[in-house]
């Protein structure tokens, strides 16, 4: 298991401690974040790029949805 591995994997975990520790505080903005931090840890994970490069690329999708509509 490569070092981007294990750190995909551990976004993973803390993601879902995120949206558990949300679900317990009623704390939307908490769980939407944790879901995002085990959403990038996944992509991490699979493709073994770094986090900074999973946020920039999806951002950038976000950006051209933005302009779609």
């Amino acid at each position: 298991m490569t070092k981007i591995e294990i750190k995909g994997n551990l976004n993973i975990i803390r993601g879902k401690l995120h949206q558990r520790w949300a679900k317990l505080t009623d704390n939307n903005p908490m769980y939407l974040d944790g879901q995002q931090t085990e959403l990038v840890g996944r992509i991490q994970k699979h493709t073994g790029q770094t986090w900074e490069d999973v946020e920039k690329a999806m951002n950038a999708l976000e950006g051209e949805l933005d302009k779609k509509h």
